[in-house]
């Protein structure tokens, strides 16, 4: 996902990715990225949990807009719900 968002912001077209691994975030240099503490394949939270995935949403544009820096990554905080 970061190799295409750097291809996309070289087209002048910002980006925010949602992640769960640091890592490799750190590694492609993804130009922004929002890092949840939740389980690979649900990024925006529970399926059923409206609040926490609008939460997540919100943090993201957050990042969009906040971000001055490439290669930056905003630890969410937000936790996964039990």
């Amino acid at each position: 996902m970061g190799l295409i968002a750097r291809a996309i912001e070289e087209k002048g077209i910002p980006t925010v990715c949602v992640v769960m691994n640091r890592d490799i975030t750190e590694n492609v240099k993804t130009p922004r990225a929002l890092f949840v503490h939740f389980p690979y394949g649900a990024p925006l939270g529970p399926a059923e949990n409206v609040a926490v995935q609008e939460s997540v949403v919100r943090e993201a544009l957050a990042v969009l807009v906040n971000a001055k820096r490439p290669g930056t990554i905003v630890d969410a905080g937000i936790e996964w719900p039990d």
